[in-house]
């Protein structure tokens, strides 16, 4: 067990979200590669970008999982052996595997690799997590269904170096531990194949047998139709009582999320773990500046989920599927900033001269300041950034590095 020390383990959707993960403070980041994985619509990696991913990630010290945690059919075993090792020979810290099939496969062909077992899996107790230790497990993300007192009970009855990982902030999945059957049923897309369609966000009329055709809308308390619409997991001001439960991995939720989201919400909990472990009065004194910082990224309403016990109708949002958007990422930085201040910013919401922005290092505090003076990609002044991804040269207050983010209030 690691005594005194967390991981803070964040999502890579594609290799730009690595190399911002690492860069805001992620220990660990997780990945998919092209098959076998829990994302088929994230952009995923290949062999190649996947080892330039993690040459760049343990370059500064973070390790890299990689997810094989589909619920394969027999057809889905053509080519994993070579994959696992293939993976394994470019340096992969470990795979992420659900699937009792894939495991032994790994185990067989990739002895010596470090394997973590799937939220996926459904390890609700220690029993279940003793088991895939005897196996050769070394780590258990456990389901989302369980309290902080469960935990702890967990971690009191599994061995010291086996490690819990658990999700602590992201979006909630309505089935159980993610394991989900009713994309597949409404739109043939399978969950647990990683191609999920999402209808848990979807809004519902109810038919009556005899009636069809009339749409009768499903109400509670006459608040809308959203029923099994999750409210986001937030729970960066509880990292004592995370830590206190035995949770050794923080892990965040978000392949498919931007670079934005990635970098202001790793950024945020790398900052409330740094200030706990260095001083816990320290963090409590800035509990509402991080939850202020991680809400700067798009999210819905935030809850607790079970680590409190379980929940009740307040963990749903009944009345919309939307996210909240308090913030745009106007650019990103894409070269370090001159001795004249200049730096060169790709554009990825639309800003103008004489707007307040915010720059967001990749550490410390984040810097207010006025558009005064920009150039387009052939020298000429302009007052606005409109279209998509345009390059150009902005001036600025302070230094700034490749990978800083720029960002302005919506309100």
């Amino acid at each position: 067990m690691n005594i005194n020390k967390t991981e803070l383990l964040a999502p890579a959707g594609d290799l730009e979200k690595l190399k911002i993960a690492v860069l805001y403070g992620a220990d660990a980041v997780y990945i998919g590669g092209e098959a076998y994985g829990l994302r088929a619509k994230a952009k995923n990696f290949d062999i190649d970008t996947m080892k330039e991913g993690i040459d760049f990630a343990h370059s500064h010290g973070v390790k890299v999982y990689v997810t094989a945690n589909i619920y394969a059919h027999n057809a889905d075993f053509d080519g994993m052996a070579d994959y696992f090792k293939e993976v394994e020979k470019i340096g992969a810290d470990a795979l992420i595997i659900s699937d009792p099939g894939v495991f032994s496969l790994a185990r067989e062909v990739v002895p010596d690799m470090e394997i973590h077992i799937s939220t996926q899996a459904n390890n609700t107790n220690y029993r279940s997590a003793n088991f895939w230790y005897n196996l050769g497990a070394k780590r258990v993300v456990i389901a989302r269904e369980l309290s902080l007192g469960e935990i702890s009970t967990m971690r009191n009855n599994i061995p010291d170096d086996m490690d819990i990982e658990a999700f602590i902030h992201g979006a909630m999945c309505i089935s159980y531990s993610g394991r989900c059957l009713l994309s597949n049923y409404l739109s043939g897309r399978d969950a647990n194949k990683g191609a999920c369609a999402h209808p848990c966000r979807w809004k519902y009329h109810l038919v009556e047998e005899t009636r069809p055709g009339e749409y009768m809308p499903v109400v509670e308390n006459e608040r809308g139709t959203y029923i099994y619409n999750s409210k986001d997991l937030c729970m960066i001001d509880h990292i004592p009582e995370l830590i206190n439960a035995g949770i050794y991995s923080f892990k965040i939720e978000g392949r498919m999320k931007t670079p934005f989201y990635v970098g202001t919400v790793v950024k945020a909990y790398r900052q409330a773990i740094d200030d706990y472990m260095a001083d816990p009065e320290l963090y409590e004194s800035k509990k509402a500046y991080y939850i202020e910082e991680v809400s700067k990224a798009s999210h819905r309403d935030y809850t607790t989920a079970f680590y409190f016990g379980k929940p009740d109708g307040n963990q749903q949002v009944y009345t919309n599927n939307s996210y909240i958007r308090d913030y745009d990422f106007i650019g990103m930085v894409m070269e370090d900033s001159d001795e004249d201040g200049f730096a060169v910013v790709m554009q990825r919401n639309k800003f103008e001269k004489g707007e307040t922005i915010e720059i967001m290092p990749q550490k410390g505090e984040s810097l207010k300041m006025t558009v005064k003076l920009m150039y387009n990609e052939e020298g000429e002044e302009v007052i606005s950034a409109p279209h998509p991804q345009q390059i150009l040269k902005v001036k600025f207050p302070v230094p700034v590095k490749k990978f800083d983010m720029l960002r302005k209030e919506t309100k």
